[in-house]
C-alpha cells in the first residue's frame, strides 16, 4: 500500500484540518497578547512597574501551573462541555480587568484578584489542538509535520501578538489590548469546538480518529502515568525553557554593554526566525533516530550554540549565533510533545501535552530570574555558559543508555522506544 503524501500541504488538506487549526490558532494569537496588554494596562491604571510586573507574575504563575489540571478536565469532560465555559470565564474576567484599568486608577489588590482567577481560567487550547492533530493526522510522519507547523505558528503567533498590542496602544487606551485578547478567546474556542473534529460526546476526547476501531475506551478516572518518555519530554523542555528565559535578558545585557539597547530586537527577531525555519525543516525530514535520542541531541545543540553565543565578539555575531541556536528550539518542543503523545495512555493526551507547555513556561520563568541574579555578578560570557547548562545537563543526562536506534524499515516509518 503507497503511503500518503507527507508535505505541510497534506497535513492542512487533512479533513477538518485547516478549519480546526485557524480555529485554535486565532485564540492562540490572545496569549501572544495578553502578558504586554496586562502588563501596559496595569502600569497605566496603576503608574507603578512594580505593581504591573506582581500582577503579571501572578496572572502567569496561575496560568502556568494550573495548566495540567484544566487539561485533565478537558480530557475527562471533552472540549465542548469543559472550553465554552471556561473561555467564557476568562474572557469575563480580562473584560472586567480591561474595564477596571481603562482609563483610571485601580486597587493593585483588585487587579492582582482579577489577574489571578483569570489565569486559572485559561483555556488550554494549545494542549486540546495537538491532541487534536493526534486525532486528525494518525500517520506519525504526518504527524511529526503537523506538530512542527503547530511550533512554528505558535512563534509566529508570539511575535505578531505584541506587535498588534503596540499598534493598538497607538490608537487608544493599553486596556483595549486586555480586552481583544478576551474576545479573540472566546471567538477561537467556540470556532474550535464547533469544528466537527471535535468529538460531541463528553468524556470521549480520547478516542481515536479511527471511529471504527473496536477496542474499547474508557472514559472516565483515566489518570495520567509518568513513564520513562514523558518524564524525559519535561525535563528536557524545562531545560528548553530555562535556556529560552535566559537568553532574553543576557541578550539585553549583552547589547547594553555595547551601548546599543536597540539592537535588542534584531537579536530576538533572529532567535524567532531560526525557531521558525528550523521547525519547518526538521518537520520535513522522516528520521530515523528515534525520538528520544533526537530531543536529547537537539538539547545538547542548543547549549553549544548558547555557549558559543557567550563568546560573540560583537552583535552581528552574536545575531548569527543566536539564530544558529534558534534552529533547535521548535524541532526541540516539537520532539518533546510527539514523545508526550505517544507515552501518554489514551485520554490523558491532553495532559501530557499540557505539562511538557507548564516545563517549558515554567523554565522560562525560572530561567529569566536565574539571570538576573547572575548578571552583575559574574561575567556576561559565564552568565551565557550557565544559561546553556539545563540544556546540556538535560541532554547528558541518559547518554549511557541511549543507544543509535537506525532503522532498516521504509522510509516512511519512524522508529518508536
Amino acid at each position: 500500500m503507497p503511503s500518503p503524501p507527507s508535505s505541510y500541504f497534506s497535513v492542512l488538506r487533512t479533513r477538518h484540518a485547516s478549519r480546526t487549526f485557524g480555529a485554535a490558532l486565532l485564540g492562540r494569537l490572545s496569549y501572544g497578547m495578553i502578558s504586554l496588554s496586562v502588563m501596559l494596562a496595569v502600569k497605566d491604571a496603576t503608574g507603578s512597574y512594580a505593581a504591573a510586573g506582581a500582577v503579571m507574575a501572578l496572572f502567569g504563575l496561575t496560568s502556568v501551573f494550573l495548566s495540567p489540571a484544566r487539561a485533565a478536565l478537558v480530557d475527562r469532560h471533552g472540549p465542548r462541555r469543559i472550553l465554552p465555559p471556561m473561555a467564557a470565564a476568562y474572557a469575563v474576567l480580562l473584560g472586567t480587568l480591561a474595564w477596571a484599568t481603562w482609563g483610571r486608577s485601580a486597587s493593585v489588590v483588585l487587579l492582582a484578584v482579577l489577574a489571578v482567577t483569570a489565569g486559572a481560567c485559561t483555556p488550554p487550547l494549545g494542549p486540546v489542538m495537538r491532541t487534536l492533530w493526534s486525532r486528525l493526522v494518525p500517520d506519525r510522519r504526518l504527524l511529526q509535520r503537523a506538530y512542527s507547523l503547530d511550533a512554528v505558528a505558535e512563534e509566529l503567533l508570539f511575535v505578531t501578538g505584541p506587535l498588534l498590542v503596540g499598534l493598538l496602544v497607538t490608537f487608544t487606551e493599553p486596556a483595549a489590548g486586555v480586552a481583544v485578547s478576551a474576545a479573540l478567546v472566546m471567538t477561537g474556542t467556540l470556532a474550535l469546538v464547533s469544528s466537527p473534529a471535535v468529538h460531541p460526546a463528553g468524556g470521549s476526547f480520547r478516542a481515536s480518529a479511527d471511529t471504527t476501531d473496536p477496542t474499547p475506551v474508557p472514559t472516565r478516572g483515566t489518570r495520567l502515568r509518568v513513564g520513562a518518555g514523558l518524564r524525559q519530554a519535561i525535563v528536557v523542555s524545562a531545560g528548553v525553557g530555562l535556556c529560552l528565559g535566559s537568553l532574553d535578558l543576557l541578550v539585553v545585557a549583552f547589547a547594553e554593554q555595547r551601548h546599543q539597547p536597540e539592537a535588542v530586537a534584531w537579536v530576538l527577531a533572529a532567535l524567532s526566525a531560526g525557531s521558525a525555519l528550523g521547525g519547518l525543516v526538521y518537520g520535513a525530514i522522516s528520521w530515523r533516530v528515534s525520538d528520544r535520542l533526537r530531543l536529547r541531541l537537539l538539547a545538547a545543540a542548543l547549549g553549544v550554540s548558547l555557549t558559543a553565543s557567550g563568546f560573540a565578539p560583537n552583535l552581528y555575531v552574536l545575531v548569527a549565533l543566536v539564530g544558529l541556536a534558534g534552529l533547535f528550539v521548535a524541532p526541540a518542543l516539537t520532539t518533546a510533545y510527539l514523545i508526550a503523545d505517544e507515552s501518554a495512555a489514551p485520554g490523558t493526551r491532553t495532559q501530557a501535552g499540557a505539562w511538557v507547555n507548564t516545563a517549558v513556561n515554567a523554565g522560562s520563568s525560572g530561567g529569566t530570574a536565574a539571570a538576573g541574579l547572575l548578571i552583575g555578578n559574574l561575567p556576561l560570557a559565564v552568565c551565557f555558559v550557565l544559561a546553556a547548562v539545563p540544556a546540556l545537563l538535560s541532554a547528558a543526562a541518559a547518554v549511557n543508555r541511549t543507544r543509535w536506534s537506525v532503522t532498516t524499515a521504509p522510509e516512511h516509518s519512524l522508529v518508536r522506544r
